[in-house]
């Protein structure tokens, strides 16, 4: 009897039973995608005479991302980690008992205080793995405005005035998510508008994708930015072209310090408080592993962010982690500093550890920063800003990586894209080869010749794909028809054997890891559009994979995240549908029933429905 046959039966001879099969069938990267997923980790000192499981589940639908048993019934975990998992095998009766506590591998595992879950047919996969987010800034951005999904100019600034009504003078009122895309005319705010709104308080809102401030005039006055004030480095700030004065907007972090640096930090209270608000959001959305910038936040001062590792190393103390973080640092910081860093912060814990060096080395689409090869289509006077100098950042990262640093490089335009590569192929020609497993994050906007370069350097594209349910309505007016079919183009990656890891940016996107599958499957927008160069999507195995076991090899952790099997850490997430048979739009609704982190159940939905 065929797999495939068995698998037709698991589920059902439906319609969405054989859509299962032919999108296994159709996968163009079925090759790469087994490369990025490792042999089950079964342990030979996995044994039930070492004390019974902890947690079993039953009766699901496990899909295990281990292709050497890619479908289960049931688990057994104990402790933090999965010590069974149960086999789908030969025939009908093997179908059947492989769900039950009476399957052979479960069985055993059993005892007086093991708990046992039948989830009814739910269906079971690793937690996801987001691969790049800022909680320190999502944290300060609970405590802020929220302008997300803002769609005119007068609802900005009516949204300002319901939040000032009972501030004090004087008192810094912030706020995150505005864009301008959404509004009638796309005009950028200025800061007469929010003068408008309030003269006596200072205001700075960061634009949704965090590249871009507006300040008001107060703010202005208090950070001394004026007509005279010269553009820092790294940074731009934005002139009325008749008069010359600042306008209120701030491009990148040079220009947006000038004022962020004259606003007070807030508590340590207010800062673990928007932590675990963001943690808490991670276990809604079925998010048990964080790969976080938090030591780049728009400060860029290590002393100011480094209160956030001191609370993740708290709640880490304290057993209140609900999702595994691996932090990165700041790549500009000198060697010795980051080495330092490295020996007090570790490398090795499960819950908390450090990992890549992050560089800037351009800005974002959306605020036309990004540094392109040519200019853009829609203001043929810039090609966006680079923020590091070719031949410094080589010298840099040759250090670095010579110090066993893994390097990670923002870059979204085609010419940071090209010269994040140029920098990596320097790295190897002077220190040689080794794993090294370097990353571009975001990796938006790629020239043709140069995705090769991705898979001949083994670069990890960092990617984010639910950027693409904004940023479609006008990237093409960015970028012209010819450079938009090199945008976003995960199958393109996987057709040159480049690893994807998927995220979110979080606060940039929302968490919900659901979206960017839903990108990456359809890339329309929700409302409902064409799909964007419809010949980058991927079948939604693959873009599960880039979110599991792809996020799990580009922070060297695929032997013990990312997929189920015996010995792995019993990080899962759990849903009442099979994500692979129902409609791609169903995706934006689906909520998770249940999500478990380290064997303990992070998150349970108020009405979790077939769970007991």
């Amino acid at each position: 009897m065929s797999r495939r046959f068995l698998l037709t039966f698991f589920f059902g001879v439906t319609g969405a039973a054989l859509l299962i099969v032919a999108r296994a069938v159709n996968s163009v990267a079925d090759a790469t995608a087994r490369r990025n997923t490792p042999a089950s980790q079964t342990s030979t000192t996995l044994s039930p005479a070492q004390g019974p499981a902890d947690l079993v589940l039953t009766n699901a639908k496990i899909e295990t991302m281990d292709d050497a048993h890619a479908w289960a019934g049931a688990l057994a975990i104990r402790g933090e980690s999965i010590v069974a998992v149960s086999s789908i095998t030969r025939d009908t009766e093997d179908l059947q008992k492989a769900s039950t506590v009476d399957a052979p591998e479960i069985k055993p595992w059993l005892g007086a205080k093991t708990r046992v879950i039948d989830l009814r047919g739910a269906f079971v996969m690793p937690g996801f793995n987001d691969a790049h987010v800022h909680i320190g800034q999502s944290a300060l951005n609970k405590l802020a405005i929220d302008f997300t999904g803002v769609q005119s100019l007068a609802e900005f600034q009516q949204r300002i005035r319901e939040n000032i009504k009972d501030r004090a003078p004087g008192e810094w009122i912030t706020g995150f998510g505005w864009d301008q895309t959404l509004w009638p005319g796309r005009r950028d705010p200025t800061r007469e508008d929010l003068d408008a709104v309030s003269s006596t308080l200072p205001m700075f809102f960061s634009r949704v994708d965090g590249h871009v401030a507006i300040a008001n005039s107060l703010a202005l006055k208090i950070a001394g930015v004026t007509q005279d004030t010269a553009d820092p480095a790294r940074g731009h700030i934005v002139r009325d072209p008749q008069t010359s004065q600042p306008t209120g907007l701030l491009q990148e972090d040079g220009a947006k310090n000038l004022v962020f640096s004259k606003m007070a930090a807030p508590s340590s209270a207010e800062r673990r408080r928007g932590i675990e608000l963001v943690l808490a959001d991670a276990a809604r959305n079925g998010i048990t592993s964080l790969q976080d910038c938090s030591y780049l936040e728009i400060s860029r001062d290590v002393s100011f962010s480094k209160e956030n590792l001191l609370i993740y190393q708290q709640l880490r103390r304290e057993g209140k982690l609900t999702a595994r973080i691996t932090e990165w640092l700041d790549f500009t910081l000198p060697v010795a500093t980051l080495e330092a860093l490295r020996k007090e912060w570790g490398s090795t814990d499960p819950w908390l550890k450090t990992g890549a060096l992050k560089a800037f080395l351009d800005g974002s689409l959306g605020s036309r920063t990004a540094a392109l090869l040519a200019p853009y289509s829609d203001a043929p006077g810039t090609s966006g800003l680079l923020h590091l100098d070719a031949a410094k950042l080589a010298l840099m990262a040759i250090a670095r990586d010579r110090a066993g640093f893994q390097l990670a490089f923002h870059a979204i335009g085609d010419r940071a894209n090209r010269v994040a590569l140029d920098t990596f192929a320097a790295v190897v020609a002077a220190n040689g080869p080794r794993d090294r497993r370097d990353r571009v994050e975001h990796a938006q906007i790629v020239a043709p010749e140069d995705f090769a370069r991705y898979g001949s350097l083994d670069i990890i594209a960092s990617m984010q794909p639910s950027h693409l349910l904004d940023d479609e309505r006008w990237a093409t007016g960015r970028l012209g028809p010819e450079r938009s079919r090199g945008a976003y183009a995960w199958r393109t990656m996987e057709q040159n054997n480049a690893r994807l890891a998927f995220g979110t940016d979080h606060p940039v996107e929302p968490l919900n890891p659901l979206r960017g599958i839903y990108a990456c499957v359809t890339r329309e927008l929700p409302q409902g559009s064409a799909s964007w160069q419809p010949q980058e999507s991927l079948p939604i195995k693959d873009c599960l994979r880039a979110y599991t076991t792809g996020s799990a090899y580009a922070e060297f952790e695929e032997k013990r995240k990312g997929t189920i099997a015996p010995g792995m850490l019993a990080d899962l997430v759990v849903y009442a549908v099979d994500l692979n048979q129902i409609p791609a739009r169903d995706l934006l609704t689906t909520k998770v029933k249940m999500s478990v982190a380290g064997g303990r159940i992070a998150y349970q939905a108020p009405d979790p429905g077939p769970l007991r």
